[in-house]
């Protein structure tokens, strides 16, 4: 697909601010056929230096909490200020997501989270405790997740410990395990699953970024690892 809002940003800018696979364009083909309205009230869970939630800001017109826990939110508030955003339009927050989040029940029209989920979400409680509670009934949990074509930990391919250790290929699994995880949360309906098309092309962008980590996640991707690894696309409603 094409991605407009994603290739509006400058090339210099995403490539300082992202933190793994182009989180831009996981979030625009995520959010494609999305029925949130503007100013819906969004939550960008784990959003790192906050370079998804401006889009979110700008690009689809939503009122953006964006939530992290490793960076600032002075930091983030700064940055969203150069970028032409007031705080009406959107507010960094320092938080756990793990911890549940410094927000009433149902406040959030719709809550996203790009390359990040995996983190925390493998609690089978996580997603009723921590996460649920903070949408609407009949509001949606949109999630692009670091993912596997098929659970492999029993027979890691060489490919993929070129660059990461056996725990932390345990932060990946495949569609069924995922869909077997929000399975046993009765509160939430899987309304979509599937692997996202995007994969690629965001790990291309990310392996040409000029920083250690890329670099070394780069002789994975030169060895073999995407032929194991995806992207899963998941919407997720609270009943």
């Amino acid at each position: 697909m094409n991605f407009p809002k994603a290739n509006s940003f400058d090339s210099s800018l995403v490539a300082s601010t992202i933190m793994g696979p182009n989180p831009l364009k996981m979030c625009e083909e995520l959010l494609v056929d999305a029925p949130e309205p503007a100013g819906s009230v969004v939550c960008d869970l784990a959003c790192g230096c906050g370079i998804t939630s401006v889009m979110l800001a700008k690009h689809f017109g939503f009122t953006t909490y964006a939530v992290d826990l490793w960076n600032e939110a002075e930091t983030n508030q700064e940055f969203f200020a150069s970028q032409g955003l007031t705080t009406d339009q959107i507010v960094a927050v320092k938080a756990d997501a793990s911890q549940g989040l410094p927000f009433s029940e149902g406040f959030f029209d719709a809550v996203v989270c790009i390359d990040s989920y995996n983190y925390f979400g493998r609690d089978p409680r996580y997603l009723g405790e921590k996460l649920l509670p903070y949408v609407k009934r009949g509001g949606c949990i949109y999630l692009a997740i670091a993912g596997m074509v098929q659970d492999c930990h029993d027979d890691l391919p060489e490919c993929l410990t070129v660059s990461w250790t056996p725990d932390q290929m345990d932060y990946m699994h495949d569609m069924s395990w995922w869909k077997a995880m929000f399975d046993q949360t009765p509160e939430a309906e899987v309304v979509s699953m599937h692997p996202m098309s995007c994969t690629q092309e965001c790990w291309a962008d990310w392996v040409e970024c000029d920083n250690d980590y890329a670099r070394g996640d780069k002789r994975a991707v030169e060895a073999g690892a995407l032929d194991y690894l995806n992207t899963i696309a998941v919407v997720l409603r609270r009943r």
